[in-house]
């Protein structure tokens, strides 16, 4: 592979594509466009940005992606996830004026952009792990509601001007005497179209159905005219590219609104690709996935565009449709810039409640109902970390809601290593080996003898946990004991707080008569212990490439027997 290829996965494609591919590659970025026009447009809207934007975004993020990005058929765009992030950073910044909010995206973009390749070019694609799965499952189903009640007025055919959840449904409930009849009437029969085509005929596009039906009422029964808010005329043809210009006092709460926006993007393509690259045998460059990304959302801050992701259902469809190579989204896009170009009017009948209700039911695609019964049923202290993301994000707002997500997610995983797995060891009579005495209850120890499993790092969090683990158990041991000998296999590190805490210990054991060993301690952790100077007091020979070494030594040392 030249390095070429390597830094643009599109060119390799070229040089290895199989003329055998060409006619579904072209099927699939046809069938893919009928979802690329309403989504992007509406998906624009849940931004705060006008609908053009959508469509700007949708053609420079595919084009930029299928040079850049290394997965065969990921399909980038403007999303759902991301729109509330971006409204609720941009939107403030911009007091009303559209011009300002679209210069605003542009540069949220750019800082999004140049976030993800530099993370990408570092090779730090495990930053996506930051959102746990919990969190990301009560993150989304939190921002499925928000989402859902902001869309409610524009479904109902009036507007308010409410911001935060309870002043939002507070301001809908006082807005219900304004309700336009003919709005909520098509707008309801577009949510019923495409939810009902996804569980019942989801190989049908039902959005475009939706779509469809909804200009083809809107044209015959002259729902303008009736009060219904259309989409219009869009602007035709494409803009030139300008590197967006914002001021720079906005640019401090721009950057924290990217990193939210960037992490939530890292997450979702990574894992997105993962999961598809799994079914057809790929395997996912995380770090070339994030100069996809990056290329994408750089390609689309330059060309009036805003923040993208990957999006899980635009990729099944292309994967249903049979999509071979980037080629679909290539050819996508061409036919989204055919359109702007010489078809502005396409859809200018299009019912705003439409786009409305295209928003809404991508909201409540965001809730994983199934994942959230899961964590129930296996994890409940997991379940309650999900609502308390999807609290969060209801009760504070996007931008402080993935913050939440993201402290409460780092926390878990430090409670997890502050209160690890401990177990004491005996022989299970008929089972090789050394196994907890809770989990064989039959199993025997050697008299004199505790062998002690430790199933996490220590470190300074853990350490005072280890300690009175150990002389908990000295307590309680019925007989005298000679020798600890500590299980260390998951013992990955041990830090200066950690060593200065097992020499104390062996200290202290050594006064009463024990000795404190360890067995499947890794070299490298070993050699820290070496560094730490706990040599001077832990015996150098009590350190055992395996328990059952371990305790044969212990026996030929004390003649101790089982």
């Amino acid at each position: 592979m030249t390095p070429l290829e390597r830094w643009m996965p599109g060119v390799r494609a070229v040089r290895s594509y199989e003329p055998a591919w060409l006619s579904r590659d072209l099927i699939a970025g046809v069938v893919l466009v009928t979802l690329l026009v309403p989504q992007g447009m509406a998906y624009a809207e849940l931004a705060g940005l006008p609908t053009i934007t959508g469509l700007y975004t949708t053609v420079v993020c595919l084009l930029a992606y299928a040079i850049f990005g290394p997965s065969r058929i990921l399909v980038l765009g403007p999303d759902s996830s991301l729109g509330p992030m971006i409204a609720a950073t941009i939107l403030p910044l911009a007091a009303g004026n559209q011009e300002t909010a679209v210069a605003l995206a542009g540069t949220l973009a750019l800082m999004v952009g140049v976030i993800t390749v530099a993370t990408g070019i570092a090779r730090f694609g495990f930053v996506a792990d930051l959102l746990s799965n919990p969190v990301r499952v009560g993150y989304l189903a939190g921002l499925a509601v928000v989402i859902f009640v902001g869309q409610l007025p524009k479904l109902f055919g009036f507007s308010t001007d409410a911001s935060g959840f309870f002043a939002e449904i507070k301001a809908f409930v006082e807005g219900l005497d304004e309700t336009n009849a003919w709005a909520l009437g098509i707008g309801l029969l577009s949510l019923l179209i495409i939810l009902g085509f996804g569980r019942l005929l989801p190989r049908l596009p039902g959005i475009l159905i939706a779509v469809v039906a909804a200009i083809g009422l809107s044209i015959a029964l002259d729902l303008a005219a009736h009060g219904v808010s259309v989409i219009g005329v869009l602007p035709q043809g494409f803009p030139k590219p300008s590197l967006p210009l914002a001021g720079f006092g906005d640019l401090p709460l721009l950057f924290i609104g990217a990193l939210g926006i960037s992490l939530v993007a890292i997450g979702d393509t990574i894992s997105t690709s993962g999961g598809f690259a799994a079914r057809s045998g790929d395997e996912v460059d995380a770090n070339q996935e994030l100069l996809g990304i990056g290329s994408a959302n750089l390609a689309a801050s330059v060309f009036s565009g805003f923040a993208v992701s990957t999006s899980g259902s635009r990729t099944a469809v292309a994967a249903q449709s049979g999509a071979r190579t980037q080629l679909t989204g290539v050819v996508a896009a061409v036919l989204v810039l055919l359109m702007l170009l010489f078809v502005p009017g396409l859809v200018q009948d299009m019912p705003q409640p439409t786009l409305a209700a295209v928003i809404i039911a991508a909201s409540i695609s965001l809730v994983d109902v199934r994942a959230l019964r899961k964590l129930f049923d296996a994890r409940r202290a997991e379940f309650v970390l999900a609502a308390a993301c999807s609290l969060g994000v209801i009760f504070y707002g996007v931008l402080p809601g993935i913050l939440i997500a993201v402290v409460l997610s780092m926390l878990n995983v430090f409670r997890h290593a502050w209160t690890p797995h401990a177990s004491v060891l005996g022989e299970a009579p008929g089972v090789a080996g050394f196994h907890s005495i809770k989990d064989y209850p039959n199993a025997r120890q050697i008299p004199g003898l505790l062998i002690v499993r430790w199933s996490a790092p220590l470190f300074f969090a853990n350490a005072n946990q280890f300690r009175d683990l150990v002389r908990k158990l000295v307590k309680e041991e019925p007989g005298p004991l000679r020798w600890i000998l500590v299980a260390a296999a998951p013992v990955t590190d041990i830090d200066t707080t950690a060593g200065a805490m097992l020499t104390d210990l062996d200290i202290e054991l050594n006064a009463a008569g024990i000795s404190l060993a360890f067995a499947e301690l890794q070299t490298r952790v070993r050699d820290r212990i070496v560094r730490y100077g706990l040599l001077e007091t832990i015996d150098a020979g009590h350190f055992y490439r395996s328990v059952g070494e371990g305790v044969e030594a212990y026996r030929r040392e004390t003649g101790a027997q089982s």
